[in-house]
């Protein structure tokens, strides 16, 4: 009689329950639990006896909501039958919830089918994409191979060259390396964060720029800030090497601003070219700052600033840490398994962090993150434009100081 009082048809009961056993579900702590706490069993109980596909929703929904950001949490007694029901269900949100729930209760029948999605040249695009996603959130032990074979595949190969990140695997850096030529922009940017996160990627990645297979030019200031956040003097040497010396702050401000206001005025009373700029501008700046109508969201949107005012401009960009607002603070969150994180710590919670890289978001459960360092610097490092000619600068500025949007050059 109680069952049926919880999934009566007015529903007011049965969503007020729900919804406070979520709470306490949202509450709980899981790691180390051998055993799954009474309510989540509770709630796996209720999806086994209604055949309403409106409930079955309603729990399905609140236990994901409660359940997000935990990577494993122990299988429910009764869930095995329930995912087998489930998985017939005609309603699509069901079928995916009560995937993506399987995955965080362990189910290797939720991982076989994912892997096999994943691995599916024929299957859709996004689902392909989706599906690497979900297994990268529950971190499936057994996937740094099936990403590393999905990198001659345009389809998945953005988020495969992500996902390896996450992963201390001997073979990825020189199957990242071995399809470098091939990545476009955005690939690229995806491929150097992988092999900046680990110190036993990094230095495949400093003998590649050493032996010219990878471009110094495409080493930015932000990843060469990551490569000496791995904190290993041997690698540190080498970059040194590689990248030449690379200092934090500058002794006289005004003396660099002037240095490089001589060099934009050495162009002329039209110094740059504003189209080659916005090209400069997409290859080290729009993955962090949004301008006009395109990039990212890790630092503040440009658009609206004073960009008409060299001096102003070569301040921010020469002296990014000078005033640095709390949420552009970076920060470098270390891992058991060796990988190093730096990025904007956008949420915690008493399950893990949700932190914003340059090209990602990533989550890192409390239970795998061994260091939490608050950065005195902002996300944005010095010495940006250090590496560019001195007409690539001239460029840059001058689209920086341009009031509207111009089209990208017709050829590189």
């Amino acid at each position: 009689m109680k069952r049926c009082s919880l999934i009566s048809p007015s529903g007011t009961f049965r969503s007020k329950l729900i919804g406070a056993l979520g709470l306490v579900l949202m509450l709980l702590p899981f790691a180390g639990r051998a055993e799954a706490p009474a309510p989540l069993t509770q709630l796996t109980e209720l999806i086994a006896v209604t055949p309403d596909t409106e409930v079955r929703l309603d729990i399905l929904r609140g236990l994901s909501a409660a359940l997000q950001g935990q990577r494993s949490v122990p299988m429910p007694a009764g869930w095995a039958a329930v995912e087998e029901t489930l998985s017939t269900s005609d309603n699509t949100e069901v079928r995916a919830l009560a995937q993506s729930l399987g995955l965080t209760f362990g189910s290797q029948k939720a991982m076989a089918a994912l892997r096999g999605i994943a691995a599916d040249a024929k299957a859709p695009a996004e689902l392909r994409r989706s599906s690497i996603e979900s297994l990268l959130r529950v971190h499936d032990a057994s996937l740094a191979p099936l990403l590393q074979s999905q990198l001659n595949d345009p389809t998945v190969r953005g988020v495969s060259l992500r996902g390896l990140g996450g992963y201390d695997d001997a073979q990825t850096p020189s199957t990242v390396l071995a399809v470098y030529e091939s990545l476009d922009g955005n690939e690229r940017r995806d491929a150097l964060n992988t092999l900046a996160s680990r110190v036993a990627y990094a230095r495949p990645l400093l003998g590649a720029v050493a032996a010219g297979k990878i471009p110094k030019t495409d080493l930015t200031a932000d990843l060469v800030r990551q490569l000496r956040n791995l904190k290993d003097e041997p690698l540190r040497t080498q970059l040194t090497e590689v990248w030449g010396v690379i200092r934090e702050t500058s002794p006289d401000m005004q003396a660099e601003v002037e240095k490089y206001k001589g060099i934009y005025w050495a162009g002329g009373s039209q110094p740059g070219e504003a189209p080659r700029g916005r090209a400069v501008f997409n290859r080290i700046c729009a993955q962090c700052h949004h301008l006009f109508d395109s990039g990212g969201n890790v630092g503040p949107n440009i658009t609206g600033a004073n960009r008409g005012d060299l001096d102003y401009l070569l301040q921010n960009i020469l002296y990014p840490n000078a005033v640095i607002p709390n949420e552009y603070r970076a920060a470098t969150l270390e891992t058991k398994d060796g990988r190093v994180v730096t990025g904007i710590i956008k949420s915690q919670s008493a399950s893990g962090y949700l932190v914003q890289t340059v090209n990602e978001q990533v989550t890192l459960p409390r239970t795998e993150v061994t260091k939490v360092e608050q950065s005195e610097i902002s996300m944005m490092p010095e010495g940006l434009i250090a590496s560019l000619q001195p007409q690539e600068i001239r460029d840059l500025l001058y689209y920086l100081g341009r009031p509207g949007q111009v089209p990208l050059p017709a050829s590189p």
